[in-house]
């Protein structure tokens, strides 16, 4: 199972990454086994002033979002699929906040999620700083896969490129 952040943009048939269709193309190749992918968008407070909880959910370093996706929606899923019980066939994945937000679960619940996805996380705009520097040299080695991408210059998506 993998389970990705802000999944409106991840499944998105004309969009950039079309993660749908690559899980189905990576599965019938043998690439990596039958994975149920989960696409969960952050909540929205629809009469609100600023109706996105986005950053709220994503870049807080505690245990509430994951125990959402513990108790909450894996659960639903599950009702449906078969879903492996080994945390090493668990996967989150995000990008910017939502990068942020797939390494604090992983973090947090190792015991759950073992593989974790981060496509340019912004650590520097979680509420208090980023912990994660000072934890990683002080606890013990968890046992997590990381695949974390960076930048360096990202140009947003609506400025102009510039030479």
């Amino acid at each position: 199972m993998m389970v990705f952040q802000d999944g409106w943009w991840y499944l998105d048939p004309a969009g950039e990454v079309r993660g749908a269709i690559v899980l189905d193309n990576l599965i019938h190749r043998g690439d990596i086994p039958v994975t149920i992918g989960v696409f969960v968008d952050p909540g929205v407070f629809p009469d609100a002033e600023n109706p996105k909880n986005r950053n709220n959910e994503y870049d807080a370093f505690d245990d509430q979002y994951v125990t959402f996706l513990l108790t909450e929606i894996i659960p639903r899923v599950a009702q449906r699929y078969t879903i492996a019980l080994a945390p090493e066939r668990w996967g989150i994945c995000g990008g910017s906040s939502g990068g942020n937000c797939a390494f604090t679960a992983a973090w947090l619940r190792p015991d759950k999620f073992r593989r974790v996805i981060g496509y340019l996380s912004s650590f520097a705009q979680m509420p208090g700083g980023n912990p994660f520097p000072d934890l990683i040299t002080r606890v013990p080695r968890k046992p997590l896969r990381i695949f974390m991408q960076g930048g360096h210059r990202d140009l947003h998506w609506n400025e102009p490129q510039r030479n």
